[in-house]
């Protein structure tokens, strides 16, 4: 594996790449690896890819200092887990490399309903974080196919979004992989790390509660079902910001099921301080 730090020497390199006829997919984390980003890596590589993966704790997505100065950081375990998978390129930047005027920007990203509810209402400023960070990588890597994990399902609407805002939607293929769990549901999530032996226990209550929507949607209203799920989640200790259904494609929030349209639930809730989100897809 080659480890990159400079964006000049990485844009050097994958045009020499271009020039010989590879493809290249692009895994953009922040690092602290888990086997969800690695099956990402996996998905890449047996799609014939040139493999490219970024670590880079992006300071402009996160709307509380105390959650960036404490988000786990393991770059020698992180290199180890990308050799050992086969990833051909690590990326490894650091701010000054991305942000190398600063983090002032002019650029407003309109995002529209999906930029505003659920985790848009509850970290102001973050999907305008995501998008600063993701257009800067985009335009660096310029990959052809781009692996998100599902887990994080509406921050995949919205680069989804900027890449067509972008202009870059023919050029870039986006290919939204399953959520990898632990044996009790738990979707796995570099924040896992932070919880405390007591919240490991009960996190397995986000995966009853969303197993509970999925086993139990009917026609009607949603919202019995919901206020349910919810019992689960308070019963485990959890504090909830959101639990909500939504139309799959256009995340509307739903309050009752009429027919067979998609619907994904959603959830963010926090134990003992680690705020923690999920989803699951309901009836597709």
């Amino acid at each position: 594996m080659i480890l990159i730090k400079s964006v000049l020497s990485l844009r050097l390199y994958l045009s020499d790449q271009k020039k010989k006829g590879l493809k290249t997919g692009f895994i953009p984390t922040m690092g602290a690896l888990h086997q969800g980003h690695i099956s990402l890596i996996d998905q890449s590589i047996a799609n014939g890819d040139l493999t490219i993966c970024s670590i880079f704790v992006n300071p402009t997505q996160f709307n509380d200092e105390k959650d960036f100065r404490q988000y786990p950081v393991t770059i020698d375990q992180d290199i180890l887990m990308l050799e050992k998978a086969g990833c051909d390129v690590l990326f490894l930047p650091s701010v000054n490399e991305i942000y190398p005027h600063g983090f002032e920007t002019e650029t407003h990203y309109e995002l529209g309903h999906v930029g505003s509810i659920l985790e848009g209402a509850y970290r102001p400023g973050h999907f305008q974080g995501v998008c600063q960070v993701m257009e800067k990588l985009l335009k660096i890597v310029l990959p052809d196919q781009l692996y998100l994990g599902q887990k994080d399902y509406q921050q995949c609407k919205i680069i989804t979004l900027l890449i067509q805002q972008m202009g870059f939607g023919e050029k870039v293929q986006v290919n939204i992989c399953p959520t990898l769990r632990e044996t009790d549901g738990l979707a796995m999530s570099s924040r896992n790390r932070r919880l405390s032996d007591d919240a490991r226990q009960q996190a397995d209550g986000i995966f009853q509660a969303l197993t509970h929507l999925k086993n139990n949607l009917r026609p009607g209203l949603l919202n019995p079902m919901l206020e349910e799920a919810k019992s689960i989640l308070l019963d485990k200790g959890f504090q909830i910001d959101y639990l909500a259904i939504a139309h799959a494609d256009s995340l509307e929030i739903k309050e009752e099921y009429k027919n067979e349209e998609p619907l994904v639930a959603l959830v963010a809730a926090t134990h003992d301080g680690v705020r923690l989100i999920d989803n699951m897809i309901l009836n597709r």
